[in-house]
């Protein structure tokens, strides 16, 4: 594995262990979520350079387009739930409550 590898799968997996483990704010949630989405962007970007694939350099484009609507609906949950629970703490949602 090379370092290139090495450091985009490290960026990875400290997001979801950062999404795993400080669960306390939305907030937080969503930024864990979003390194996760630029580590995969950066590693697909890199994909087609490695390989000299030309046909694959939509697949980037594609993500940051998904991503820039997970944040979108990320950041409208979030001010709706400040809103009207009064805080973005994970601990006050229950989402069994209609």
């Amino acid at each position: 594995m090379s370092a290139l590898h090495l450091s985009f799968f490290s960026a990875f997996t400290l997001s979801g262990l950062g999404l795993a483990f400080h669960r306390t704010h939305l907030i937080s949630a969503l930024l864990c979520l979003e390194s996760m989405m630029l580590s995969m962007y950066v590693a697909l970007s890199m994909w087609p350079i490695q390989t000299q694939m030309a046909s694959a350099t939509l697949l980037p484009i594609l993500m940051l387009a998904f991503s820039a609507c997970e944040a979108a609906t990320g950041l409208a949950l979030l001010v709706a739930s400040t809103r009207t629970h009064g805080s973005d703490h994970l601990h006050n949602f229950n989402l069994l409550q209609c």
